[in-house]
Formats: structure tokens, C-alpha cells, sequence
């Protein structure tokens, strides 16, 4: 039986005359005084406590209260030990990246989605001759966004900010039935020098 998580009335706290009684082990003892039902629980050691306030006869349950709220206390904090929390790392790409240094930023990504992270990936234009070929900037971030496409999703294409270009991915939202050990990155080649060399030559 569903019994609320708000604040009980137990014992001498029960204002009603009269109460529906449950016994400890869920059996119905009908409508009592509660005066009676008061000595049904303390006679066993236990606490009366008021379920059900609301109700047209309020409806008591004889329990130990103590253990009770333990056991409450107990699973609240064990659910909330197993809720994820997901934060938002992020990835700082440069326009002069190697291909050392872009699958360095790919296995950082990668552990970061496989613990549950989300990751914004960030290119910045420090030059004006680089913001003159915002282009390139765009060809990078989708060149790391397929290295990224087997472990993990866009949540937000790339788009500009001022002098940056940012693009959000996440964890897939898959069912795994069956634990793998995870496939290892593929090394990427990044052709840089049409990047920084056409950005620095013009």
C-alpha cells in the first residue's frame, strides 16, 4: 500500500475518533475508536500512524514508525546516488591543430561522452584574416563532428558566436543489453595546412 512521503500524524498526534485500522501485516481490523487502536499498537511495541488523513474515516496503520522512516530515508538516498548527473565538458579546437593533437581532442571527447557528458566543441578565431575564412573554421568542426558520429550524437549543429564557431554533441540513447568493451577511436588525418596556411597567406 502507497503510503505518502509527507510529514504522518503517529499516536496521540491522531485528532480522529475514530479510524479504518491495518494491522502490521496489511490486514484489515476495520473501524475503530482510536483509543482501541492505540492499544492494538502499543500492546505490540509499534506506533499508530495516520495514512490516509483525507479520507471520509481516516485510515491508520500499525507499524514501527522508526524503521519506516529509516527504510524511507534509505531508498531516497540510494536513488538519488544512482541519478546521473550530466555535465557539459568542453573541447577547445585551434585553427593550426595536427593530426597528434585533433585525435588527442577526439579520445578526450569520446571519454567524456562514454561517462555520460556532454561536450561543446569550440573553435575560436583569434586573427582577422582568419575570420575572413569562416568557411574553413566550418569544415573543421564537421570534420571532427564524423570522427565523433560513432559514439555519439549532434545535439546542436555548429553554428557562430561572435568569434567562435560551437557545436554540442551528447551520449546515443541506446539500450545496451549486453556490456562490450568500446571500440577504440579511429586515428583521423587532418589535413591543417589548408586551414592555417590559407588564413595566414591572405
Amino acid at each position: 500500500m502507497f503510503i505518502s512521503t509527507k510529514e504522518l500524524s503517529i499516536n496521540n498526534q491522531i485528532r480522529a475518533a475514530q479510524i479504518r485500522v491495518i494491522d502490521e501485516s496489511g490486514n484489515q481490523l476495520g473501524v475503530l475508536k482510536t483509543k482501541d487502536a492505540l492499544g492494538i499498537a502499543f500492546d505490540k511495541g509499534l506506533d499508530l500512524v495516520e495514512i490516509a488523513p483525507t479520507a471520509e474515516i481516516p485510515v491508520c496503520r500499525i507499524m514501527d514508525y522508526g524503521k519506516f522512516k529509516f527504510d524511507k530515508s534509505k531508498k531516497e538516498k540510494e536513488a538519488k546516488k544512482r541519478q546521473a548527473v550530466v555535465e557539459t565538458k568542453e573541447i577547445q579546437l585551434s585553427w593550426k591543430i595536427d593530426t597528434h593533437d585533433f585525435n588527442t581532442k577526439l579520445n578526450h571527447t569520446k571519454r567524456f561522452i562514454e561517462t555520460g557528458n556532454k561536450v561543446k566543441i569550440c573553435l575560436e578565431f583569434n586573427k582577422g584574416r582568419e575570420m575572413a575564412h569562416m568557411e574553413l573554421g566550418y569544415q573543421l568542426i564537421e570534420k571532427f563532428e564524423q570522427a565523433c558520429m560513432d559514439f555519439s550524437v549532434v545535439e546542436k549543429k555548429p553554428v557562430r558566436e561572435g568569434r567562435r564557431i560551437t557545436m554540442f554533441i551528447g551520449p546515443k540513447k541506446v539500450t545496451i543489453e549486453k556490456k562490450t568493451q568500446p571500440a577504440e577511436t579511429k586515428p583521423v588525418e587532418v589535413e591543417n595546412a589548408s586551414i592555417a596556411e590559407t588564413a595566414e597567406t591572405t
